[in-house]
C-alpha cells in the first residue's frame, strides 16, 4: 500500500489527508445527529398530555431531560405559554435560529472534500502525463530509444491519483447527501413540533 502511495506522487498525501478528515467528520456528524434524534411522536404526546393537565412545570422538566433541538424549541414555547400566539412563535423561532446551525456544522467541509478530491486526482493525472512526456522529450533529444519502463512512473502517477481521488470523493459525497437528508428530516420534525406546541398552547389558552 505504501509503495502505491509513493508511486502516486505528492498529491497522494493530500488525497490521503482528505480521506482521514472526511472519515472523522462523518463519524462526528453521525454521532451528533444520533444524539439529537428523539422519538418525536411520543415526546409530543407526553408534552400534550402534561400541558393539558396544567402541569407546565413537569412539561418543562421533560424538555430539559430530553436531548436535541426539538425539546429546546418546545420548551421555548411552553415558557411563553401565557403570551399571545405571535410571541410564542417568535420565541420558538429565536431558539431555532441557534439550534439549526449546529446540525449543519461541518457539512460544508464534507461537500468541499467531495468536490476537491477528484480535482486533486485530475491534477495528479496531468502531472503524471507531463512527467511521461518530459521523459519522451529527453530520450528523443538524446537519440535514445523510448523504453516503456521509463514511462511507467508517470503513468502510475496519472492513474493512481485519479483512482484515489474518486475513491475518496464518491463515499464522501454519498455520506454528505445522507447527512443532509438526516438534517432535513430533523428540521422538518422541529417545524412540525413548533407548530404543534403553538396550537396546543393556543387551544389551552382559549379553554
Amino acid at each position: 500500500m505504501w509503495e502505491i502511495v509513493q508511486k502516486g506522487g505528492p498529491l497522494m498525501y493530500l488525497i490521503g489527508l482528505c480521506s482521514v478528515i472526511s472519515l472523522a467528520l462523518v463519524i462526528e456528524r453521525l454521532y451528533h445527529l444520533y444524539q439529537a434524534r428523539i422519538d418525536t411522536k411520543n415526546f409530543m404526546k407526553s408534552i400534550t398530555d402534561t400541558v393539558k393537565r396544567n402541569r407546565v412545570g413537569d412539561a418543562i422538566e421533560l424538555c430539559e431531560s430530553t436531548p436535541g433541538p426539538i425539546a429546546q424549541i418546545v420548551k421555548a414555547g411552553i415558557l411563553k405559554q401565557d403570551r399571545p400566539r405571535r410571541e410564542i412563535k417568535e420565541a420558538i423561532e429565536d431558539v431555532a435560529v441557534h439550534e439549526v446551525p449546529p446540525l449543519e456544522k461541518n457539512l460544508s467541509a464534507l461537500a468541499t472534500i467531495a468536490h476537491i478530491t477528484p480535482l486533486l486526482g485530475l491534477l495528479g493525472t496531468v502531472t503524471g502525463m507531463v512527467r511521461s512526456f518530459q521523459i519522451i522529450e529527453q530520450q528523443a533529444a538524446n537519440m535514445n530509444p523510448i523504453n516503456p519502463g521509463d514511462l511507467a512512473g508517470g503513468i502510475w502517477e496519472a492513474l493512481i491519483t485519479t483512482v484515489a481521488g474518486l475513491s475518496v470523493a464518491i463515499p464522501t459525497y454519498v455520506a454528505y447527501n445522507y447527512l443532509v437528508s438526516r438534517v432535513d428530516a430533523l428540521v422538518l420534525d422541529m417545524e412540525k413540533s413548533a407548530t404543534s406546541i403553538v396550537n396546543i398552547l393556543d387551544a389551552k389558552r382559549e379553554e
